[in-house]
């Protein structure tokens, strides 16, 4: 998304929301809403909402394939179909020698390439309005949902906003006594994390882009407001973490990667930004100081380095149980432990991905890592000349995003993740497709 570029001519021409671009953002709303209404409606629409959401998918991929977009993607696609046939081949061998079983692979098939292909045929058939019109959506999710976090942060651990419909007061995750870790419309507190980080690129491509003054410059510092404050009253140490260094990187990448001519407009927008941050943060000062002691009880109890090095290269059960076959493609799965025992209280081989890889497929865990670090470094590489090129800070900023989440993200063993991490990788390939679409379209010329 170009931030000082002259408007893209292909976005002038009228276009229209294709059935693709209406599905993923129905996908991204159901993954959004889920949690809200398991929350607050009915415990037992999960399994409904996900059946829907799946077909969802399963159709953008029908989509992407019976038009051919993915037949013009012909690398990627034949990569992702090798990498299909061989985690498929290693799942029955895993059921041949007994260390699955049927409903376990096919879920175990579900976490470890339905979402990647959605993600993919997204990106691949996705039209210019079909973009645009996701990244509204998306932010004006965030717009809706800051209020929302704001109350539960303010609201009691047994009001009705903070409390699950047939939950216990017991069960609500706390920051520090009386005080929640706040879950936006999720059921749980790493829903929303993983929401903020998925939103954190998108803001600073509404920020950074092409816009008159007005309506359209207020609604770019409300939703940079509207991050801020999420991720100040959320109580997660990675949400915080992960939005200052987002806000950091963003504010040196505007300097560095603007124009000579268009230098100046930088710093005052760097500066506006520095002084509403300024603003919000003496405004929310509170919350800063309970997450703070949030920081401080989570050191008494591992250090900082430690965890940074448990999520990335994982526990050390990983290491001391690892099976060469694996104990079972799904098994580590949310939706498998709750098949196979009715509970998802406890994760079922590990807590963090990089474990749960290695010992739910064995040595296909060590070739699903590589995959996916030679995903990131090519499109590392590709969003940095990008960047360059349209001297723009979201391209590469995007990328960074998705290389925490394809090697963090609870996506092999967490539904909600999974969901997050399938748009995550759309929005990083529609980036490639259409750099220079803008978020606010261009006035049309008069008659």
């Amino acid at each position: 998304m170009s931030t000082t570029a002259s408007f893209s001519h292909a976005a002038a021409r009228p276009a229209s929301i294709t059935r693709a671009g209406k599905a993923f953002i129905a996908v991204f709303l159901i993954v959004v809403l889920e949690g809200a209404v398991r929350k607050w409606v009915a415990s037992s629409a999960t399994l409904p909402m996900l059946l829907v959401r799946d077909l969802l998918a399963i159709y953008v991929i029908a989509y992407a394939l019976r038009n051919g977009a993915l037949r013009r993607q012909k690398g990627i696609t034949q990569a992702l179909l090798a990498w299909s046939c061989l985690v498929i081949a290693w799942g029955l061998l895993q059921l041949v020698v007994g260390e699955s079983s049927p409903t376990v692979l096919l879920i175990g098939l579900r976490f470890w390439l339905l979402y990647i292909w959605f993600g993919v045929a997204a990106a691949a058939t996705m039209n210019e309005a079909d973009y645009r019109a996701a990244l509204r959506v998306a932010a004006w999710s965030l717009l809706l949902m800051a209020p929302l976090a704001v109350l539960q942060h303010f609201s009691p651990p047994g009001a009705r906003i903070n409390n699950q419909i047939d939950g216990d007061e017991s069960d609500i995750f706390l920051v520090i006594a009386d005080v929640v870790r706040t879950t936006g419309t999720f059921s749980f507190t790493a829903g929303f994390t993983t929401y903020l980080a998925l939103m954190a690129p998108l803001v600073f491509a509404v920020v950074g882009a092409r816009k008159r003054p007005g309506r359209q410059t207020l609604f770019a510092a409300a939703l940079f407001a509207a991050f801020v404050v999420s991720s100040m009253v959320s109580g997660s140490r990675a949400a915080v973490i992960l939005s200052g260094l987002v806000i950091v990187a963003y504010f040196i990448g505007r300097l560095l990667l603007a124009r000579s001519k268009s230098r100046t407009g930088a710093i005052v927008g760097v500066i506006a930004g520095i002084l509403l941050l300024a603003v919000l943060l003496y405004a929310f000062r509170g919350a800063i100081a309970i997450t703070e002691q949030r920081f401080q009880e989570a050191a008494e109890v591992e250090t900082f380095w430690g965890r940074i090095f448990t999520i990335f290269i994982g526990q050390s059960v990983a290491f001391d149980n690892f099976s060469w076959i694996g104990y079972g493609i799904g098994l580590g799965s949310n939706l498998a432990n709750y098949v196979r025992t009715g509970s998802t209280g406890a994760f079922a081989l590990a807590e963090v991905e990089a474990s749960r890889i290695l010992l739910e497929g064995g040595l296909i865990g060590y070739v699903f890592t590589v995959f996916k670090v030679g995903v990131i470094v090519m499109g590392v590489r590709k969003a940095w000349r990008l960047s360059r090129r349209l001297h723009s800070a979201y391209p590469i900023l995007l990328w960074a995003v998705v290389t925490l989440a394809l090697l963090t993200w609870s996506a092999i063993g967490q539904l909600t993740a999974h969901g997050l991490l399938g748009l995550m990788l759309a929005f990083g390939l529609l980036v490639f497709r259409h750099p220079t679409v803008e978020f606010f379209a261009p006035r049309r010329p008069s008659a």
